[in-house]
């Protein structure tokens, strides 16, 4: 259609042009039109808009009853030949069946003509094979237009390769890239994929994602895996990565008390491992406390208070009486107070205690223990037995 309205314009221009000469000096002329009982009595310029506009109409009307009749034919065809298909049709089958790898040939020489998209095609269909330096190599040579696209096939490739160094460069100046204004129609779907690109990083390299100067743009999802993977790699982690992790927490502790529930955890359990934030994890595992009770964040909480250099029993008895009266009925609370009383030598409030719940195994255990109390060499065997079965408890205290 934008084809035919610039023709249009063009051929009107250049009749307009060549009236105007030949009619310089003459005057505007005249028409006279006879057909039976039709008369038309008019100048050349009217003549001619007329004429203009019932072509453009016919053109018009013939251009869509031949795409409705085409459209018609091709729904009652049968196709026996892949060949037959149009182009579009042609890759939208591979696109449905995920063939890219089978029909790469296909691909490239429907692409072969687009000065536009070559280069990146070419590039994905390396990478398909993993052919890593051709996938790089075709991308310098890509359409300065389709620069976007050859960024994100560019980190695709570094990713591919395990090189996260690259991967972030190329993430970070493409995020803050302005996008070009052809893009602006799928500028959604284009922020999608950086999206989740930067998802794919932040798992494959957590703790270079630390090092990113843009963050904050992760899904929900996203984010607890890559959580999970600093948990899961903690270990392995060197001074430079726990600085960077803190100063993470650090950068994000105003605002951590509006994350889910989950992600609040897993930033917990990574807090219990850093001494420098002991404070930090405190007030988190109070937070959750407070938002409801959880035994594997009460048991994080308690462990640091009792292996604080000078435990504050007062506080801590506090916080344990202010819970029973908000969670009622919670057999952990009364394990952990029996532990203040003894470390505060109340013996008698803590002996107490031990009459409730006789059907618990935490009190359980606290009465085995009262029992043996005297034999330090059964002791630790209970404890032993006791911090290393999963179905009694998790966290050592």
């Amino acid at each position: 259609m934008k084809q035919i309205l610039l023709a249009y314009a063009f051929i009107c221009l250049l009749v307009i042009a060549v009236i105007s000469v030949l009619s310089y000096g003459f005057g505007a002329g005249y028409v006279y039109v006879y057909w039976r009982e039709w008369q038309l009595q008019s100048n050349v310029w009217f003549i001619f808009v007329l004429l203009a506009v019932l072509g453009f109409i016919f053109q018009l009307v013939w251009l869509l009853l031949k795409r409705y009749f085409t459209r018609a034919q091709r729904k009652q065809i049968e196709i026996y030949d892949f060949k037959t298909l149009h182009p579009y049709e042609q890759l939208a089958v591979i696109w449905l069946l995920d063939a890219g790898r089978e029909q790469q040939q296909f691909i490239q020489n429907a692409f072969a003509q687009s000065g536009l998209l070559r280069g990146v095609i070419d590039s994905r269909l390396y990478l398909m094979q993993q052919e890593y330096p051709q996938a790089l190599s075709v991308l310098n040579h890509s359409h300065a237009m389709a620069f976007e696209l050859a960024e994100i096939q560019r980190i695709q490739v570094y990713l591919a390769q395990q090189d996260g160094e690259q991967a972030l460069t190329h993430l970070e100046f493409l995020t803050q890239h302005e996008l070009s204004p052809w893009l602006k129609d799928v500028q959604v779907a284009y922020e999608q994929r950086l999206t989740e690109l930067w998802g794919e990083f932040a798992v494959q390299f957590p703790w270079l994602y630390l090092r990113s100067m843009q963050y904050g743009h992760l899904d929900e999802a996203t984010k607890q895996a890559w959580l999970e993977q600093l948990l899961q790699q903690f270990d392995h982690a060197s001074a430079e990565n726990l600085q960077d992790l803190q100063q993470r927490y650090l950068d994000l502790s105003t605002e951590i008390e509006t994350r889910s529930y989950h992600i609040k955890m897993l930033w917990l359990k990574l807090l219990s491992r850093l001494p420098d934030l002991s404070q930090q994890h405190e007030n988190l595992a109070l937070h959750l406390l407070d938002q409801q009770f959880n035994a594997e964040v009460f048991h994080l909480w308690f462990q640091q208070q009792l292996l604080k250099q000078v435990p504050n029993y007062s506080d801590v008895e506090q916080h344990i009486q202010d819970w029973e009266v908000k969670y009622p009925s919670l057999p952990v609370l009364t394990f952990a107070k029996w532990h203040v009383y003894e470390a505060t030598d109340r013996l008698n409030k803590a002996d107490a205690l031990l009459t409730l719940y006789p059907d618990n195994v935490l009190m359980s255990y606290l009465r085995v223990k009262a029992t043996l109390k005297n034999r330090e060499d059964l002791i630790q065997q209970l404890n032993l037995i006791f911090e290393n079965n999963a179905n009694f408890m998790k966290i050592k205290i």
